[in-house]
């Protein structure tokens, strides 16, 4: 009798495992989805940036958190500057990059792209108090500042040698400013909507061109890696654009 006794637990145990697998097939749980580790700037405002809070915020976080809840996948965000992001991607340390970065025949051959997510432009600007630097004329035997990596590092080497300047590089949006605000460069190159919050937030600048057309930004992967987290991407920006939350993002970071 105890041997039926104890056969009969075992098969109603037996039958609460199968019913529980049952149940479960078809998911994925939690510790088997795939986390990506999605690589960033560290300030590039207003693309991405810490708040007073300590927050990292701006238009490429929140288009990313929203894109990642449309289409329901996780992932870890790593500020390492713009050139380490690259490396990071490049190496396989990380599996995606947003950071404001131009699509370019160039970064082709090294990354994927995802569809262009935001159109940006290019635009010189002085300190507040240069009233001598209006034109490129006025750069020649002057030394300009960019950002490395951008595309106003890359319109700027464009016409360096048409209008006789030099440019200095530099890691972030910040020492760039610090560089020409103290005189040592007599202007920068910068992406139109960066520069202008910038000049917006009170940092002693202003614009002095109109803006020069640009490329478009773009979310980046290895090239041939990781092409579910493009179509991801891509079909989350397209579900943005369409239920309005994608303008709504630009227009919490861009005033017009």
């Amino acid at each position: 009798m105890k041997k039926i006794a104890k056969l009969g637990v075992l098969v109603m145990v037996a039958a609460m495992v199968l019913s529980l697998a049952a149940c479960s097939g078809g998911t994925t749980t939690s510790s088997d989805t795939k986390k990506y580790v999605i690589a960033t700037d560290t300030t590039f405002k207003p693309f991405e940036y810490e708040n007073e809070k300590g927050e990292r915020v701006g238009i490429d976080i929140d288009l990313l958190a929203a894109i990642a809840e449309d289409q329901g996948f996780e992932y870890e965000l790593k500020a390492v500057g713009f050139d380490a992001a690259l490396g990071e991607v490049s190496t396989g340390q990380s599996d995606g990059m947003i950071a404001g970065m131009s699509i370019t025949d160039e970064r082709k051959k090294t990354f994927d792209f995802s569809d262009p997510y935001f159109d940006s432009g290019v635009v010189m600007a002085v300190s507040a108090t240069n009233d001598t630097i209006k034109t490129y004329a006025d750069l020649k035997g002057q030394k300009v500042a960019v950002k490395t990596g951008t595309e106003g590092s890359t319109f700027a080497d464009s016409i360096k040698d048409q209008y006789g300047f030099t440019t200095v590089s530099f890691p972030d949006s910040a020492n760039m400013y610090e560089d020409v605000k103290a005189g040592n460069s007599a202007a920068l190159f910068e992406d139109y909507p960066v520069v202008g919050d910038a000049i917006a937030s009170g940092v002693p600048l202003k614009m002095v061109t109109e803006m020069e057309k640009g490329s478009s930004y773009g979310f980046a992967v290895k090239l041939g890696q990781n092409p579910e987290l493009i179509e991801m991407f891509n079909t989350g920006l397209a579900n943005l654009k369409a239920n309005g939350k994608y303008q709504e993002i630009l227009d919490t970071y861009i005033k017009k």
